[in-house]
């Protein structure tokens, strides 16, 4: 009876390898292919004498560096607070304040970057208020185009990093170790700086490395905040390109990101499991306390009220700024000018046009995400030699930037340049390996019992997937399903190469791009209508996540 069980776990794994070879040979023609290339055209002695011996390019690379270290250390600052707070208490309305501070991280960066300039711009709601209370003519607070702007996008981006990290990692600690140190004499600040905080380290740098990485590669809050003035390597693969004509350039640049950002991820594969020590852990729930003195609700008053002013003050601005025109009146002229094609727009096709093509290429994606996700998953959950390799593989996309993907499609898939195909195919690559650490899990967990049991009364593996593994991981899949939907609304990278502003095909962060690069109320205004839809989307999808996924299960 062994030998047959164990010959009935061997058999659907080798009915896999068929369908393991579709996203393999995907990944193959649309993730290596396109890197290859890139590595292939940025070997010349032209373009790396030429990075070498420009001071522009080194300014661009110590700004990159600088700014991600700025910009994560502010993070640490704003976020350290929160996570003090959500790991220690329990009050009202935690889970509310809880997902608010995610919400901005799973906003599109176009969406970010609008929401600031709503609030934030010339015409923002700061300077509206100001002005009004003051009588001035001109805009008191000038911050487009500034660091200062760059640098609360990024924190407002990634503060959640910081949470749900941190905060996850705190909240679990057994709090008998720190109530051991005060028992021996050590002051409260003592216990924390000796105690807790040795003990939050792993968590802290694992946070660390993760939003540096995240702010390195930002891409959309610096190409709409920052303007001409401030370059990345990202805006500048991108520039070198499109503006300037010059491919090797970008190839070179786009390599040392490519180095840059695996180098960041091994490091953070590395100090992970270098500081995967034993602890003595508790459930999250039973070391919250009730806020009872005076003194916890001020600091609860304190920390909720300035994460949700933060948090919350540019979205409302964003909603703000698209019903109120230039003098102040309500009004729905940027969302009733939608569906018309102004004489001499910057984009060639209505902009609710724009909203519909990003919509189609949302639902493709959850359908060719979803199956090849589907395909992987299934594979990696079973038993096989090969796993090992294989699932680091799968999730190499997650490495490499949206910038440097669509330049590699630019030089590699020219055949594709002006078919919408090659957009689904992007959208398809950066939201596959979200579907596939979504529904992992969840299949690893399914008893193998059952299928056993399954095979032995004559099912074949297809009707051992359908009516064992798909019933249990429905939800998984629809929150993979939802990942998919929300990450092809909101991409912006990879499809700033692909489309251009005269393509039918333009999608909506391209439009709102477009928008905000022009000057003009009509256009600011139909940017910030259309950034609102976005938001409204993204939040929907994100309460959706929430409110389906299967318990705790999942790394997203």
């Amino acid at each position: 009876m062994t030998g047959f069980a164990q010959g009935i776990r061997r058999a659907p794994v080798s009915g896999w390898w068929l369908l393991i070879l579709i996203p393999v040979l995907f990944l193959g023609f649309f993730f290596f292919a396109p890197l290859i290339n890139i590595l292939r055209l940025s070997i010349t002695a032209t373009a790396i004498r030429t990075l070498f011996t420009r001071g522009y390019y080194g300014r661009i690379i110590w700004f990159t560096v600088w700014q991600a270290a700025v910009s994560t250390v502010l993070t640490l600052i704003v976020g350290f607070p929160a996570a003090w707070l959500f790991s220690h208490y329990r009050f009202r309305g935690q889970q509310w304040l809880k997902a608010l501070t995610t919400v901005p991280f799973v906003m599109p960066t176009v969406v970010v970057a609008a929401a600031f300039r709503a609030l934030l711009g010339a015409n923002g709601l700061l300077n509206a208020w100001l002005m009004w209370l003051t009588g001035s003519d001109v805009p008191l607070i000038r911050l487009e185009q500034s660091i200062v702007i760059i640098l609360l996008a990024h924190v407002f981006y990634n503060v959640t990093v910081v949470v749900r990290l941190v905060g996850g990692f705190w909240g679990n600690l057994n709090p008998r170790v720190m109530e051991a140190a005060q028992t021996l004499g050590a002051s409260p600040w003592r216990t924390f700086r000796e105690v807790t905080l040795p003990l939050l380290r792993p968590s802290l740098v694992s946070a660390s490395i993760l939003i540096y990485l995240f702010t390195f590669t930002s891409f959309g809050v610096i190409l709409i905040l920052g303007g001409p003035t401030f370059s990345t390597l990202e805006t500048e693969i991108y520039r070198q390109y499109v503006t300037f004509l010059q491919p090797d350039i970008a190839a070179v640049l786009a390599l040392l990101q490519i180095v840059f950002t695996f180098g960041l991820m091994s490091l953070y594969a590395r100090w992970q499991r270098k500081t995967a020590v034993s602890l003595d852990f508790r459930p999250h729930q039973t070391n919250l306390q009730p806020v009872k003195t005076w003194r916890q609700r001020i600091i609860l008053l304190i920390i909720s009220s300035y994460l949700i002013l933060f948090l919350v003050l540019p979205l409302l601005a964003l909603v703000w700024r698209s019903l109120v025109d230039r003098e102040g009146n309500l009004t729905l002229a940027y969302y009733t000018a939608l569906p018309v094609l102004r004489r001499g727009s910057i984009i060639f096709v209505p902009p609710l046009t724009a909203v519909r093509n990003s919509i189609g290429y949302a639902l493709l994606t959850v359908f060719s995400a979803g199956m090849l996700g589907v395909i992987t998953a299934s594979f990696l959950a079973r038993p096989s030699r090969w796993r090992d390799w294989l699932e680091p593989l799968f999730m190499l996309p997650l490495g490499v930037s949206a910038v440097t993907l669509g330049f590699g499609y630019v030089i590699t898939l020219n055949q594709l340049r002006t078919s919408p195909w090659l957009v689904l195919i992007a959208h398809t690559l950066v939201a596959f390996p979200f579907v596939v650490r979504t529904l992992l899990p969840v299949l690893q967990s399914i008893k193998p019992s059952l299928r056993e049991a399954a095979a032995v009364m004559g099912a074949s593996p297809w009707q051992v997937w359908r009516e064992i593994d798909l019933p249990i991981i429905g939800r998984a899949l629809l929150v993979g399903s939802v990942f998919a939907f929300t990450v092809s609304m909101g991409e912006f990278g990879a499809t700033s190469f692909i489309v251009r502003p005269n393509s039918g095909f333009l999608t909506v962060p391209i439009a709102i791009e477009r928008y905000l690069s022009q000057p003009g109320a009509l256009n600011f205004g139909q940017a910030m209508a259309m950034s609102t839809i976005l938001m409204l989307v993204t939040a929907v999808g994100f309460m959706a996540i929430e409110r389906f996924r299967y318990a705790d299960i999942g790394e997203f």
